[in-house]
């Protein structure tokens, strides 16, 4: 295929056994750096406590690619941090990937999942250095509305973070 690859999307829930190839798929990017807040690898039992079956979990959907890979995920739960009508929401696309349409695609259903779930406004925190995250969040229709400062990375690097909301109402 050319550089940009046109495949049939599906969208899906999250099911245990994915759990596998998800964690490999997000600890790709933390080794990758400078896109995401995790820093550490996780292990698979991590993973799945946080991603699959966590504390507030509204919705965890994945792209699957014509050739029944995973291609991404995204993750809405509700926090602590946050109003207790809102969501909290983290978007992992496979590293390198050209396959297009992979945040759309998820977007869609996991906006779906949130009305129905009776979530008003969805929060997404991305780094301020995460050119690619910002840019698909407010393609997405996310607006800015809170910077937070100077949170140290492990290496002591001071990264702000970005907050977006998107309303659902």
């Amino acid at each position: 295929m050319t550089q940009t690859e046109t495949q049939q999307l599906s969208v899906r829930p999250a099911q245990d056994n994915d759990a596998a190839e998800l964690c490999d798929l997000l600890n790709e990017i933390i080794a990758i750096g400078g896109s995401t807040a995790y820093e550490a690898p996780l292990t698979q039992d991590q993973f799945s406590s946080k991603f699959l079956t966590g504390n507030g979990l509204v919705s965890c959907f994945v792209a699957v690619g014509s050739n029944e890979a995973l291609l991404g995920f995204q993750w809405l739960q509700r926090s602590e941090k946050l109003p207790e009508d809102w969501g909290d929401i983290a978007t992992f696309a496979k590293a390198n990937s050209t396959v297009r349409g992979i945040g759309s695609a998820l977007f869609a259903m996991t906006r779906k999942q949130a009305l129905e779930a009776g979530v008003v406004a969805i929060n997404a925190t991305i780094r301020a250095d995460n050119v690619s995250g910002l840019g698909y969040y407010s393609k997405m229709g996310f607006e800015d509305y809170n910077v937070i400062k100077g949170i140290a990375l492990n290496d002591g690097t001071l990264v702000d973070r970005v907050q977006k909301r998107f309303d659902l109402a």
